[in-house]
């Protein structure tokens, strides 16, 4: 077992009182009133971004047959699907609702977790708050609380989930929503600790969706959110759960990166309360893996300086990260030539060619039609990557991008600090611009402004019915 205990050496003198009770006690003992302005106005950005993302995923295949599978599964329940006349027992709520904000990889990332933070916090507390009684304050202190819980957890991990093939997003992410639930279900201190070692069983996310571009990814949030809620229930009704699930022999980081990769256990706690890791969450300007948005960031650069088009080009090597280059540029084969859109969003090669071609990166970048594009794929097969020394991952995701022209020219366009994060972050504007885009592909103007009005004031809403009849009319 030596090689077990190395994953978790550093920190471990930290930790004589164990991470999940320390967790516990910062979800059950949140004083929403002690949370600063600025933090509570983002959290409510997040969850515009996230319903935004939300109800256009509602016009994609994936989305219905989601919607389809889990009402044919459970019936009619109580709980809304965003942007659906349809309501779902709230596990099964929470699964689509996820399946949705998460589906076309838009929504938001902590960048030192690499984890998609507000997702399967989000999906569980829609569930859970509706089913509870909660006022707006309440969401959103829940909310955060699942953001705070998942990005540390994934931080300590040190990038370390993604090298042995987890999904992050799925894995952390049921030990924050399942806090989140046990906020809001009323859990006490000790119930919630035994909430986050139930979870222990039931997290998980494999990357194995890479090598073919498979749909799974996509509910890994959502699932996170239903062991979250299931968990929070059980320990509610006094099931016992491991008191260690993080630092224990067979605990989330022993369990998850073995001996080769150490967790740093002091950052699941670090500064709880203190600082917000909300503000460190990085809103996506761009419906691709964030490890490729400064690589469409400098081919729209180059584009516009220089007047690059495809044609002009002779090679493009992208310099990346290693760890990075794992997700988005290997096997190069298969990036060269997605196999669907799901796919194309998870190929650097795909995101340079198609932003360098069309002048822009958007949701029609990623239409089934539009990644059979022959002069994109023509463009891709001449772009090829390199490992980048100077990469800043994983505090953020940076990308150079390398051309040679067919006259002989090199030119070069380096983002340092990817885009809407917190060094290069997108503005208020923007954000609700984002939102507006994406809530118009699926619903009525008057619709999305009375989904835009019921989120940005959940801080003074006494309950949750405006929110609830503006996401599920019908």
């Amino acid at each position: 077992m030596d090689g077990l205990q190395t994953a978790v050496s550093e920190g471990t003198a930290a930790a004589n009182r164990p991470i999940a009770a320390m967790l516990a006690e910062f979800a059950c003992g949140l004083d929403d009133r002690a949370v600063p302005d600025r933090v509570m106005e983002r959290a409510r950005l997040h969850i515009l971004d996230c319903i935004g993302i939300a109800l256009a995923s509602t016009g994609y295949e994936f989305g219905q047959r989601t919607i389809d599978a889990m009402r044919g599964l459970a019936g009619e329940g109580p709980s809304p699907v965003i942007g659906t006349d349809i309501r779902l027992p709230m596990r099964d709520a929470a699964l689509v609702n996820g399946t949705l904000i998460h589906g076309l990889d838009y929504d938001d990332t902590h960048s030192d977790g690499v984890v998609h933070a507000s997702v399967s916090a989000l999906s569980a507390a829609l569930a859970q708050g509706f089913a509870s009684g909660a006022s707006g304050r309440d969401l959103l202190a829940a909310y955060l609380v699942g953001v705070e819980v998942s990005s540390r957890i994934g931080q300590a991990a040190q990038g370390g989930f993604h090298v042995r093939g987890h999904h992050p997003t799925g894995l952390v992410g049921a030990f924050g929503a399942a806090l989140t639930a046990a906020r809001l279900a009323g859990l006490s201190e000790r119930e919630a600790a035994m909430a986050q070692g139930v979870a222990l069983s039931m997290a998980a996310g494999s990357l194995e969706f890479l090598s073919d571009g498979a749909w799974t990814k996509r509910i890994h949030p959502g699932w996170a959110a239903v062991a979250g809620i299931t968990a929070a229930a059980l320990a509610g009704g006094g099931f016992q759960g491991p008191s260690a699930p993080y630092e224990g022999r067979y605990g989330l980081y022993n369990l998850h990166l073995g001996a080769d990769h150490e967790a740093r256990l002091d950052m699941a706690t670090a500064a709880l309360g203190e600082v917000w890791e909300l503000e460190n969450v990085a809103f996506k300007p761009y419906p691709a893996c964030h490890f490729n948005h400064a690589f469409a960031d400098a081919a729209l650069a180059l584009r516009r300086e220089h007047g690059l088009r495809p044609e002009d080009v002779d090679s493009i090597t992208g310099y990346i990260a290693d760890a990075q280059a794992n997700v988005v540029c290997r096997p190069e084969e298969t990036k060269k030539r997605p196999q669907n859109s799901y796919d194309a969003q998870f190929s650097m090669h795909y995101t340079i060619a198609a932003a360098l071609t069309h002048g822009r990166f958007t949701l029609d970048e990623i239409d089934p039609d539009a990644i059979s594009d022959p002069e994109v794929l023509a463009l891709a097969e001449r772009v090829g990557f390199a490992i980048d020394p100077d990469s800043a991952f994983p505090r953020y995701y940076s990308g150079e991008i390398r051309v040679r022209t067919r006259d002989g020219r090199e030119l070069r366009h380096r983002e340092a600090v990817n885009r809407g994060s917190d060094a290069n972050p997108l503005s208020s504007e923007d954000i609700c611009a984002k939102f507006r885009d994406n809530a118009a592909r699926a619903v009525a103007p008057e619709r999305v402004e009375r989904i835009f009005e019921a989120v940005m004031t959940l801080d003074r809403a006494p309950d949750l019915k405006e929110l609830d009849a503006a996401l599920c009319e019908g």
